[in-house]
């Protein structure tokens, strides 16, 4: 599933497109993705100008002249595509095809139908249901070191799962979670409540750092994750340890190698050696 720096790739090639951009048409495909669309989404949509385009966690955020916002989740395997406006029929995946008054198309496609589409009034954002429980993510001006030792103060549950729930880290995933605790050598292992100030200032470091040099590399694409342009990311030529059990650590002096372990159904990759 698309992590923080896709989703901010993604809203990134989005944005000139899109903002200030009049939606001339929209043409939905399917009555639902992974929820059904809002009654009359099309028609709400159509004649709006787009004034912003946001991103929360893993969720874009597309705001509108009339103070509707527009609440996009990639799920799996969604993705934007760019187009000029062409006579063209739609792909069997094209399942959301904006039309902008410039001639360009936005294009969303979703093989697996794991994303989603909805609509809320600006002024109900903070009390939707996708995001009212949402903690700042990473990238976030209020995302300190202090509010996020606060976040795990307590929790008995490993802090690798802490980093995945969004309730305590918005935007990190399974990829981010391992190597950002890498580069902290904060082991997967370890409880969230054991996780000091110091540490805890060490992986928000982290975990701000990774996030950053994913982005500028276009995110990571291992399955399905494209930019706007089509073009993958690069970040997984990067990866300190997703993905390379067996190898030795990468951490200056370390002498030890990437191992592989299973915490609740996810792979996570560490070095026993200099994970602590």
């Amino acid at each position: 599933m698309p992590e923080l720096p896709e989703v901010e790739t993604v809203r990134r090639g989005l944005e000139p497109v899109l903002c200030g951009q009049r939606i001339t048409d929209v043409e939905v495909r399917r009555p639902n993705l992974r929820i059904p669309f809002p009654p009359d989404f099309a028609r709400r949509l159509a004649g709006r100008r787009v004034t912003g385009l946001r991103r929360r966690a893993k969720y874009l955020l597309v705001d509108l002249d009339d103070g509707e916002v527009v609440i996009c989740h990639l799920g799996m395997s969604g993705h934007f595509v760019v187009r000029r406006r062409t006579n063209s029929l739609p792909g069997p995946h094209d399942h959301v095809v904006f039309t902008l008054e410039d001639g360009n198309e936005v294009v969303f496609n979703d093989q697996r139908r794991f994303g989603l589409m909805t609509l809320v009034a600006g002024t109900a954002e903070d009390d939707h249901r996708l995001l009212r429980h949402l903690a700042p993510d990473p990238l976030d001006n209020s995302f300190t070191s202090k509010t996020f030792l606060a976040r795990l103060a307590g929790r008995r549950t490993p802090v690798k799962a802490a980093l995945l729930n969004q309730q305590v880290v918005g935007g990190v995933g399974n990829i981010y979670a391992s190597e950002s605790l890498h580069q902290a050598r904060i082991s997967p292992r370890r409880l969230a409540a054991h996780v000091g100030p110091g540490r805890a200032a060490t992986l928000a470091g982290a975990l701000g750092d990774v996030l950053h040099r994913a982005i500028a590399a276009g995110g990571a694409s291992l399955r399905d994750h494209v930019q706007t342009s089509g073009e993958p990311g690069y970040f997984q030529h990067d990866f300190r340890v997703y993905g390379r059990e067996n190898d030795p650590c990468p951490t200056a002096g370390c002498a030890g190698t990437i191992r592989r372990i299973i915490q609740s159904g996810r792979s996570t990759y560490l070095c026993g050696h200099c994970q602590r």
